[in-house]
């Protein structure tokens, strides 16, 4: 027993200690997290070539000038090529963005005049333009150092030798950026610029002559400018949600599922400082609906603890050993946590594979969390509680005794909860009907489904709506033209969101100036998005196909499992129920739908799958043992009754995490974590309800018609006896 207790005290001091490490090590690793733009703020744009089909030599060409140009800005910025002509730049931590991406967009014609105004030779002539500085006769000297290619030096050197004592102009897109004096003629293929005011103005001026004109004139497609305020407050407000969040998931499972409850806690607290250390590892983006992800993917970690108990329960329950039960329990609350872990993935896959920047952040985030929360509930878990075993913590009454209980009878009230569903279904089309009759649109369709310009600005105080209409929107209309202009407040604070059509560079300066100007509104505190509407009807059919992708794919992977597509149809209905539900109440509440509508969908649907699964492990399970004069809808009604609590408990703590979000979060997250909630409640409502009264309508019809078929077969042999007996009598 000594020994016992001593290798129960040395596991649990080692896990301690690993998750220590692991806590020290993640917080450590919290700087070195590459931030999104939402969360660092910055500049994020898109643009497409004009040219119908570019050649991959002048994408690649105009990628590296584009590079050139934003390493002034950061160092961190990224250049990469979308689809065959597109090209995307991100730049973090920069604050005048507007200024940035005016000149990202020139197209940079870079010529050398001469004084008679002849070109003498262009921009890709210069092989190299670096700023420096010197020691000169007056003190240090700011210069461009020059070098030309073998036909600019030829070239360089007729002017210079013609020039002496006259300037040459240095012309970038019709403006004059430099205009050296020739000292002498220059033959070598190398030249020095002076004369230069400080070392800012030596990197422009290097900087403009190094990019030179780019291969291709390109159009912008969608931009992004977040503050690096707002981004900062983002990541703080997300934190603190996540962070209570977690702190009432410890105390409830605890309450509720004590020394296993208790095993569960140091389980995710290794489980955060891990995923912290794995985002660094796999060099994830971190963006605000993955730090959503990363929250509810805590959330749904606790799913696969819940399973686990509620087994371990049940085995106590039926008179077996602590042990024993504890055994009994993981080993068979396996199947259902990888089938339902699965079927989320498979939901997390299309997302990455179909969705933009920021729900590729959220998918990727929400990823790496499953597979972790399988990790650490299947195997972290099971280490922790054997531990607490081993040290002598033995009584049943600390883990929890759960007795049988008559099942409770689902399926009679099947029929009302189908009215029920149908008559909310049929209410989000209404209303659908009404929102196209009184806007032109069915949904209130954010700026990334219907193009334009979305710009968030916060306030220095809470405006009444009256005072928007009246002050803001006027000011807006002069800006822009535009007599369409729609304004949203951020409930519980001062953001304002402005819509209009597309604006460009000089519109949304006058725009952040007027704010300033009337509004007293802070540099920073204005962020903007801009999207085409070519880019809008992009994202709607992507949001459409992800869906069905999504929703096929789980069909597919259940039919395998379970060997029976009724299991999978009845799945696959519960789950295009819980869709209809969530965008009835997008229709009906004018709830936006924009970018993270494709994730918020999705990830119900994984969701409600895995919810579903639980309850079809059982039903399965049921089955093998079912007794002779048991009828499928007894063994349904206790099946589900059988799972209610995990149900129940695990749909708590994750709306607790969502709800601590949406309480806590900013605007964007709230937009993604309202709908959520619905579809979290509208999910178990679905999975405990319909899913099971479903596949049981599937079986008896099935039943029904083997019956008649049966039926149907013993007429016509008994037809067939007839006819041959009377046959014999003639």
């Amino acid at each position: 027993m000594k020994n016992s207790k001593g290798r129960g005290l040395l596991r649990l001091a080692l896990l301690l200690v690993l998750v220590a490490l692991a806590g020290f090590f993640g917080y450590g690793y919290m700087d070195d997290i590459k931030l999104g733009l939402d969360l660092a703020g910055g500049v994020s744009i898109t643009y497409q070539a004009k040219d119908e089909n570019p050649s991959a030599e002048d994408m690649k060409d105009t990628i590296y000038k584009l590079q050139q140009r934003v390493q002034n800005y950061s160092t961190e910025a990224e250049v990469y090529q979308e689809g065959n002509d597109r090209i995307n730049i991100d730049i973090p931590g920069v604050s005048d963005a507007n200024a940035i991406l005016a000149e990202l967009g020139k197209p940079g014609s870079l010529v050398f005049m001469d004084s008679e105004g002849t070109t003498i030779l262009t921009g890709d002539q210069v092989s190299a333009a670096q700023a420096g500085m010197i020691d000169g006769t007056t003190g240090k000297e700011y210069v461009v150092s020059l070098t030309f290619t073998e036909e600019g030096t030829k070239a360089f050197a007729d002017a210079t030798t013609n020039n002496v004592g006259q300037p040459i102009y240095i012309i970038y897109d019709n403006e004059v950026v430099s205009a050296p004096i020739v000292q002498e003629a220059i033959t070598g293929g190398q030249c020095t610029i002076d004369g230069i005011g400080s070392f800012e103005e030596a990197e422009n001026l290097a900087s403009t002559i190094r990019i030179g004109s780019l291969s291709l004139e390109l159009e912008e497609l969608r931009s992004n400018v977040v503050g690096a305020k707002l981004g900062q407050q983002a990541i703080t407000t997300s934190l603190k949600a996540g962070v209570v969040g977690f702190a009432i998931v410890a105390v409830f499972m605890i309450a509720v599922y004590l020394i296993p409850g208790l095993a569960s806690v140091i389980a995710l607290c290794l489980y955060v400082g891990l995923i912290l250390i794995l985002l660094v590892s796999f060099n994830v983006t971190l963006t605000l609906p993955g730090v959503a992800g990363i929250i509810l993917s805590i959330g749904m970690a606790v799913d696969a603890n819940v399973i686990i108990f509620t087994r371990i329960k049940e085995e106590i329950g039926a008179g077996k050993a602590v042990k024993t039960a504890i055994q009994n329990g993981f080993q068979k609350a396996l199947s259902a946590i990888v089938d339902g872990n699965v079927t989320t993935l498979i939901a997390a896959a299309v997302l990455f594979w179909r969705g933009s920047g920021t729900v590729k952040g959220f998918a990727s985030t929400l990823a790496i969390g499953i597979i972790l929360s399988m990790f650490t509930a299947l195997f972290v878990t099971r280490f922790a509680l054997n531990a607490l075993f081993e040290m002598g913590i033995q009584n049943p009454k600390f883990y929890g005794i759960k007795r049988e209980k008559p099942a409770k009878p689902f399926l009679k009230y099947r029929k009302l909860c189908f009215a029920l569903s149908s008559a909310v279904i049929v209410a989000g089309f209404v209303f659908m009907g009404l929102n196209k009759s009184a806007t032109g649109d069915l949904f209130n369709y954010s700026m990334e489904f219907q193009g334009g310009t979305s710009t968030n600005v916060t306030f220095n105080e809470n405006l009444s709506q009256e005072r928007i209409e009246s002050e803001v929107v006027p000011l807006v209309e002069d800006i822009t033209g535009d007599a369409d202009v729609q304004t949203q407040k951020v409930t519980g604070t001062n953001e304002v969101i402005i819509k209009t059509r597309t604006l460009n560079m000089e519109e949304r300066e006058e725009f952040e100036k007027v704010m300033q100007d009337n509004f007293g509104v802070e540099e920073g505190k204005i962020t903007a998005e801009s999207i085409s509407g070519a880019v809008s009807q992009e994202m709607k059919q992507d949001a459409i196909v992800a869906v069905v992708i999504a929703t096929v794919c789980m069909l597919i992977y259940i039919w395998f499992r379970f060997k029976n597509i009724r299991f999978a149809a009845s799945s696959v209905l519960a789950l295009v129920h819980d869709v209809l539900v969530v965008i009835a109440c997008y229709a009906a509440f004018k709830w936006p739908v924009g970018s993270t509508f494709i994730a918020c969908i999705l990830t119900i649907v994984g969701y409600s799958i895995n919810a579903t699964i639980v309850i079809f492990d059982r039903v399965r399970e049921n089955l093998k043992e079912r007794k002779h004069d048991q009828s499928m809808e007894e063994i349904l009604n206790q099946s589900i009754t059988q799972t209610f609590t995990r149900s129940v408990n695990t749909s708590l703590t994750t709306f607790v995490m969502v709800l601590i979000l949406y309480i806590m979060g900013v605007s964007s997250i709230r937009e993604f974590a309202l709908p959520l909630m619905v579809g979290i409640v509208c999910g178990t409502y679905s999975s405990v309800c319909l899913a099971g009264s479903l596949w049981f309508e599937m079986n008896r019809r099935r039943e029904k018609a083997l019956a008649a078929a049966k039926e149907e077969a013993r007429a016509r042999e008994k037809e067939a006896k007839e006819k041959k007996k009377n046959k014999k009598k003639q």
